[in-house]
Order: C-alpha cells, then sequence, then structure tokens
C-alpha cells in the first residue's frame, strides 16, 4: 500500500526551509548584511569565528527594531517590506520573504539584539533552535545586531557538508566583496579570523581598488548608458585585463547581486571580438530597471531574477558593451604597460637566426657593392624619419607616435609623447583587415575580385558537400567557391580585400573554418570566416616595410575598432613610458 499524503511536522518543515535559506555561512551572512541595508544602515560590522560555524555576528546602524516586534521577526513570514501578494510584482527591498531570521533561529543558537529609533532602551531575544531561552531589556546603540552561534548545531548531518574554515572564511569574504560593490557609501568592518577588510563608505572608484584592484580601475573604462526604463552603469575591464575564471564579474539588478545566464550571453557576445582563448572578461555593472519590469521571486537565495522582457534586456546590455568597447581607440585608455617575455617558435618570428657568415667575405668588389646598397637603405630611410619629423613639427603627436624603426621583421618601434610604443604589425593588420571586411559585408558593400584563372582544388567529399551547402554564406563574405567534382571544389572570386594573396591557402583555411563550426549562430560564423580570412591575408613576419608603410599602419590602427587586440584577443601594442625606459637603466637614481 502506497504512503499515504501527511502534514509535515513544524519542526521538519523549517529544516527545509532553513536548507533553502541558509546553506553555509556566507548565506547567512549575505541574509543578514541585506537586511541592514534594507534598515538604512551606513556602516555594517561582521565578524566571524573558525569559518562562521562557530560564530557569526552581524552589526549595523539602522533603524532598529521595535521591542514588541523581535519575537515577530523571528517567525517564518513575518516581514515588514510586502503587504499583499501584489506588492511581489514591484520589490523594492533586498529582503521581502520574512524567512530568513526564522531559519536561523532554527538550526542555530541565534540572539537578536536592537534599539530602535525614537526608544530609550535596547532590548535582547535569546532562541536556541527555535526554543525560546530568554528576552529583555539590553544596552545596545541605535541599530540592530544578530549573533548567530553554533550552525547547524541540530543538525550535524548538514554540518559535516560544509568545507574548512579557511574555505567558508572566503566565501564569506567574496560574499561582503559583492554587497560592498552594490552600496560604496555604506562601510564594511570585516573580521574573517584569518584577516580583516576595511572598506570605508567612498565612491565606486575608491571602492573598486580596494575590491578589486587599483589596476582594474587603471585598465578599465567607465560607462553609464540609459535607454527608456533602461540604465547600464558601472566599470568593464579592458581586454587585456581578461582573467582565466571568471571570479572578477560582478553584476547587478537594482543593487541586488545576481548571476543571470541572459546577462552572461549578452556580456560573452559582446566580448567575443576581441577576448583571447579561453579568457574571462572582467566587469562590475549595475542594471537599474522598474522593480516591475523584474522579479526576484524565483529563486530561494535571490540570486537569480526573472525579466519581464528579456530580449530587450538582453540586446541593451550587449548593444551598450558592444559600443562601448568598439569606441575605444588606442589614445583613450591607458595601454598595457608590460612587456612579457614569451616563447615563440621560429616560424612565427620568421627566418630569422641570428647573425651569420657574410656570402661576400674574401670578395672585395661584393663588399663594396654590400656597402653601396646599405647606404642608400639607410639615406632612404633617413630621409623618410626626416620627413615625419617634419610631420611631428606641424602638429601634435598621435596616440601611437612616429614609427622610428622595425625589429626583425615583426614589430614596429613608435615613439610618442610618453614614450616607447611597440607594435605587432601582424596583429594590428590582422585588426585593420577584419573590421574593413565586417563592415563590408555588414553593408552589403563586399567587393570581390574575379580570378583570371579559376582556381580548382582537390578536398575531401565532406568538404566539397559543404561547399555546396554554404554557398551563400561563402558569397556573404566575397569568396566564390563552387564545386566541381565529387572531391574538389574551384575559387571563382575573392573579396578585394585580399587580393594577391595565397589564393589556395585562404580557401583551404575558410573550408577547414567552416567544417569546425557547426550549430553556431549565422553572424557568429560568418564574423569567425572574415577573421580566418583577415589573420590569412595580413603582414607576415620577416616582411620589411618602409618608414612611411609603418606610419600608415599605426594612423589606420588609431582609426580602427577594437585596435587594441587582433582578431584572437592578442594585444597590438604595448606601451612603455620614458620613467619605466629611465628606471631600467637607473637614469636619475
Amino acid at each position: 500500500m502506497a504512503d499515504r499524503i501527511h502534514t509535515l511536522d513544524a519542526h521538519v518543515a523549517d529544516q527545509i526551509a532553513a536548507g533553502e535559506v541558509v546553506e553555509r555561512p556566507a548565506s547567512l551572512v549575505k541574509e543578514l548584511v541585506e537586511n541592514s541595508l534594507d534598515a538604512g544602515a551606513r556602516r555594517i560590522e561582521i565578524k566571524i569565528e573558525q569559518g562562521g560555524v562557530k560564530r557569526t555576528r552581524v552589526r549595523d546602524d539602522g533603524h532598529g527594531i521595535h521591542p514588541d516586534d523581535l519575537r515577530l521577526a523571528l517567525s517564518r513570514h513575518a516581514t515588514s517590506k510586502i503587504i499583499r501578494a501584489n506588492d511581489l510584482m514591484e520589490v523594492q527591498s533586498l529582503g521581502f520573504r520574512g524567512e530568513a531570521l526564522a531559519s536561523m533561529a532554527s538550526v542555530a543558537r541565534l540572539t537578536l539584539t536592537s534599539l530602535a529609533v525614537g526608544e530609550p532602551s535596547g532590548h535582547r531575544l535569546v532562541v536556541s533552535g527555535r526554543k525560546e531561552l530568554s528576552f529583555g531589556p539590553a544596552a545596545h546603540t541605535q541599530g540592530t545586531t544578530v549573533d548567530v552561534e553554533d550552525l547547524f548545531f541540530n543538525t550535524p548531518a548538514r554540518r559535516k557538508f560544509l568545507k574548512t574554515q579557511r574555505t567558508e572564511a572566503n566565501h564569506v569574504d567574496m560574499a561582503v566583496r559583492r554587497l560592498s560593490l552594490a552600496h560604496p557609501e555604506v562601510a564594511f568592518e570585516v573580521d574573517l579570523g584569518i584577516r580583516k577588510l576595511h572598506l570605508p563608505a567612498s565612491d565606486m572608484r575608491l571602492r573598486l581598488a580596494r575590491v578589486l584592484s587599483d589596476e582594474f580601475v587603471a585598465r578599465s573604462v567607465e560607462l553609464d548608458e540609459c535607454s527608456g526604463d533602461l540604465r547600464l552603469h558601472g566599470w568593464v575591464g579592458l581586454p587585456t585585463l581578461s582573467r582565466k575564471q571568471a571570479d572578477q564579474q560582478y553584476f547587478f539588478v537594482n543593487a541586488r547581486v545576481v548571476r543571470d545566464k541572459l546577462v552572461g550571453h549578452a556580456v560573452r557576445q559582446a566580448y567575443r571580438d576581441v577576448l583571447f582563448h579561453g579568457r574571462q572578461p572582467v566587469f562590475v555593472l549595475s542594471l537599474d530597471l522598474p522593480p516591475s519590469s523584474v522579479d526576484v521571486n524565483v529563486h530561494p537565495t535571490k540570486h537569480e531574477v526573472r525579466f519581464r522582457d528579456a530580449r530587450l534586456v538582453h540586446d541593451f546590455v550587449f548593444g551598450t558593451l558592444n559600443r562601448v568597447l568598439r569606441d575605444l581607440r588606442p589614445g583613450d585608455v591607458v595601454a598595457p604597460t608590460h612587456l612579457r617575455t614569451r616563447e615563440l617558435p621560429a616560424t612565427a618570428r620568421g627566418q630569422y637566426t641570428g647573425p651569420a657568415e657574410s656570402p661576400h667575405s674574401g670578395r672585395q668588389s661584393d663588399l663594396l657593392a654590400t656597402r653601396d646598397t646599405v647606404g642608400a637603405r639607410v639615406a632612404e630611410r633617413f630621409a623618410e624619419y626626416v620627413s615625419v619629423e617634419d610631420e611631428r613639427s606641424a602638429g601634435e603627436v598621435p596616440p601611437l607616435g612616429y614609427a622610428i624603426a622595425q625589429l626583425h621583421g615583426i614589430y614596429i618601434l613608435a615613439q610618442n609623447d610618453e614614450g616607447l610604443v611597440v607594435v605587432d604589425m601582424h596583429a594590428a593588420h590582422e585588426r585593420i583587415t577584419y573590421e574593413k571586411l565586417k563592415a563590408s559585408v555588414g553593408l552589403h558593400e563586399t567587393v570581390s575580385q574575379r580570378l583570371l584563372v579559376p582556381l580548382t582544388l582537390n578536398v575531401g567529399e565532406a568538404e566539397a558537400e559543404l561547399v555546396e551547402i554554404e554557398a551563400n554564406l561563402l558569397c556573404e563574405t566575397g569568396l566564390v567557391l563552387e564545386r566541381s567534382g565529387q572531391q574538389s571544389v574551384t575559387v571563382r572570386e575573392v573579396p578585394a580585400l585580399l587580393a594577391g594573396g595565397d589564393v589556395e591557402q585562404l580557401a583551404r583555411d575558410v573550408l577547414g573554418e567552416l567544417g569546425g563550426s557547426p550549430g553556431r549562430e549565422i553572424s557568429q560564423r560568418t564574423d569567425d570566416l572574415l577573421a580566418s580570412m583577415a589573420c590569412h591575408t595580413s603582414v607576415r613576419a620577416n616582411r620589411v616595410l618602409t618608414i612611411t608603410e609603418m606610419n600608415a599602419l599605426l594612423r589606420e590602427m588609431e582609426q580602427t575598432e577594437n585596435a587594441g587586440q587582433c582578431n584572437h584577443g592578442r594585444p597590438t601594442f604595448m606601451a612603455l613610458p620614458l620613467e619605466a625606459l629611465d628606471a631600467m637603466f637607473l637614469r636619475g637614481q
């Protein structure tokens, strides 16, 4: 016989509710701090012992709780923040269900002390597992203190699932940091036992520097954009400030910490063209919208929300971030100044192998001829440099400065008003070409150049079928391929911007890209194809450029969107100010 339906004991029901709200000490701290913020606190003190398991105390200077309401505050579904069901449609506070304190009281020993505004003295209520132990007057300044001891003392099975004290303390630390970023006007004093965190009330820039780092503030862009009832404001890190983990991504909706897949997708899409493989962007963003446009009552921990018009929110976040990132130019932000040594294969650096014996050794006439040739090249470069100096004296020096030399056929060395600029010429040209291709495809103005003699390639049968299936997509990019046999394709046209390159390798690279991107969105597949084309046809290592050509590349970079990174997210240039150079050579020391 099947088990009959029955009503759970109140004690069991309390344990279930506590499990939804109080998962670990960090969730306990989050709920208490949110209550303090709702109470108008301007200073919040947090102290934990043994990772918060032995003790967690949160004290604030908010408006306090009336003594007649202390017992009620520990009852389930008792709250001052909503009255009727319709209020759930326009929640303007961080807490609203009235479950947090009741859940804590059911799984710990809790002391609640408070002095409400206008009351002559404070009062204290002590409970253990929801059982009242004492109640009476107590000395206390205006505000509330919640002291939670022996978390999960009556549910040892749940206590076993907690991690080490250090791990739990780190979770508390992260919870406080998240909340502090949403409320820089509130001071936080945190004692984690293993370390202390002091966050005085300040403006957002100082709060960011303390919670994240000075580097984030220096290498990020502030934004504040509105569209109708939506407002997105905060700071987004430059693509070169990316991280391996998504541990510095903070998003708030009406000052509430949330994790939202919709928003996450919008952010990833905005960074797609500029982020290195597998790296994660860094940002602190706040979305403000009418409370009626978002449902915050969809998850017990209130970490998730549901937007009334999800597509509108997605497009607004993506469009704003995409515009901000694409509008960046080399002169708008602080360029990375750390030059890191990277091991690259010989093919990436061309075929330069260092000094070698001259093939003209012992042949005086050849040496004289070589001397004359080199002299002519030096004279030519000097003449170009003189013309650049004339140009510089005629006006303001541009952000990337003027080229002065080329290093190993790979890097352009330029001088601006601040110091030295080193440009990866292939990465820079790749970005320029990619943006031009994207612009032409987006405007449906792709110009193709027909090959005088069509090129036929032997390929696999799957690739030949792919050409038939993706003919329209390829045509949009300016590359016209036709299947000419069971295992052959013919290249008839290439984008005019890429004319003069290795057509066969270009076609094979594109087919490889197509075969490796099934199921992606059309726009993303198009961008991937264009990125592959741009990479293939950009200037290669060991290509000697004249001063004029180098300066032309620098000027194009300054006008190109996302010029700070190549299509794969690698930086295109690094800056080294004179102060750093002086320090290297101990000048002035």
